[in-house]
């Protein structure tokens, strides 16, 4: 059900080549690219035409109008289960709680009397949101995604999510009823790269937006690295991952159970148990026959993801081994499954999100733990962070310096100008001396 790749026995190779043995879905954002590119197009081109025209060829529904009427919003909301309400609001809790520590405070720093930089955040003005409809509904991304930016301070708050054929071309109603809850009441029945490109662009029914955040497809992702350099976008989301960093110690009805609970979002999910346990690898192997055969999505998503060249039980010599394993892999989501969990947690350099010891699963970082489940895959996690107020906010700088001020720095400027062959920009402070460098 699961391969295996044995690390054990020689030095782990450093760098790109340690990456190269771990396992990793393809998923090839260059190539659809190409196939976006039109598309965007149209919509810069028909506007709300083109986004009807798409969700008749994607999605199979006649729209009148994309965005959705304030009154959909409203009865979506009436008509949520008690209980799935009662989820979303106890998840929406934890969310602000945990991204209103993450606000920014302006802050003034005295470089030398009569000279200061200061540094305020300003947040995005306008942000398109996009919460994916396929083979799954997610209104938890609504919450994740519309939290930090209301929590930054965003004025302007759209969002996107795929028409439903079975809703009368609306997203689908638990996605409306989180955004009625969350107070957003621009939202849009679009999805894939049309949606992006809409809030990219503009049409005749929404303005542009400065910035595009949230996970979806190949398509969305493609999308986003269109229209990298025209709006901020947070990141290409690739198919969700998983890693356990784990040992002996660790329960293997845990360890199988927190795999498949990704693999059942998709066939290219990625599953991977990184221990130096041989023990506990045979029995989570055991173990994950019978709780797949229980589970709902098993031949669609959950066999082939487990079963998938992405994942994969890796057997190194040590936990140091498997620290640097996972360094490598860079998961969107790590759980450290060992003795002493927190001290080998506090040790990883690359994930998205970690997640510490038994009682701390993936599951509750999607859901309810407070912290953002919008995150890097693909190994981008040695670069990038996850979804966080600071994504929608813009640091500038205010320099603000006295005569005196600049004329004690103004031979140092004028030195650093020459030596660059920009002689002008020296001049630009000897103007104000009378076109003599100041003696202090």
């Amino acid at each position: 059900m699961i391969s295996r790749i044995d690390l054990r026995g020689n030095a782990l190779p450093e760098g790109g080549a340690l990456r190269d043995l771990l396992p990793r879905a393809e998923f090839d954002v260059e190539a659809a690219l190409e196939k976006v590119r039109p598309i965007c197009e149209d919509v810069h081109h028909r506007g709300t035409a083109a986004l009807i025209e798409y969700a008749q060829k994607f999605d199979g529904v006649e729209l009148a109008q994309v965005r959705v009427p304030a009154e959909a919003l409203a009865a979506a909301l009436e008509q949520l289960d008690p209980a799935v309400r009662a989820a979303l609001e106890e998840s929406i809790r934890r969310a602000r709680i945990v991204h209103r520590g993450q606000r920014r405070t302006e802050h003034t720093t005295q470089v030398v009397p009569g000279g200061t930089v200061t540094e305020k955040w300003v947040p995005v003005e306008r942000v398109g949101l996009y919460a994916p409809g396929g083979r799954s509904v997610y209104p938890s991304s609504v919450v994740m995604n519309v939290v930090p930016a209301q929590e930054a301070g965003v004025e302007s708050i759209a969002l996107a999510s795929p028409p439903q054929k079975e809703f009368g071309g609306l997203p689908h109603p638990t996605i409306l009823a989180a955004c009625a809850l969350l107070g957003v009441d621009e939202v849009y029945a679009a999805g894939g790269a049309q949606a992006v490109a809409m809030f990219a662009y503009g049409t005749e029914e929404c303005l542009p937006t400065n910035m595009v955040t949230g996970p979806g497809n190949i398509w969305v992702a493609a999308a986003k690295r269109y229209f990298t350099g025209k709006i901020g976008i947070d990141t290409e989301a690739g198919p969700t991952e998983i890693a356990v960093l784990a040992d002996s110690t660790a329960d293997p009805v845990h360890v199988a159970a927190d795999l498949i609970s990704q693999a059942e979002h998709d066939p290219l999910a990625a599953a991977v148990l990184v221990t130096d346990c041989a023990e506990l690898a045979e029995a989570v192997e055991r173990e994950l026959e019978p709780q797949v055969a229980a589970s709902k999505h098993v031949h669609d998503r959950i066999k082939p993801a487990l079963a998938g060249k992405q994942s994969a039980i890796v057997l190194v010599d040590s936990l140091e081994d498997g620290l640097k394993v996972v360094d490598a892999y860079g998961a969107e989501h790590l759980e450290i499954q060992t003795a002493d969990a927190a001290a080998w947690a506090a040790r990883v350099r690359n994930a998205g999100a970690i997640f510490v010891g038994p009682w701390a699963p993936v599951s509750l970082g999607d859901y309810c733990a407070g912290s953002n489940h919008v995150l890097p895959t693909g190994g981008c996690a040695c670069h990038s962070s996850g979804l966080s107020v600071q994504s929608f906010l813009r640091g500038i700088h205010i320099v603000d310096y006295t005569r005196d001020a600049l004329a004690e720095v103004t031979h140092h400027v004028v030195t650093l100008a020459e030596a660059e062959d920009l002689p002008a920009h020296g001049a630009a402070l000897k103007a104000r001396f009378g076109w003599k460098v100041p003696t202090v």
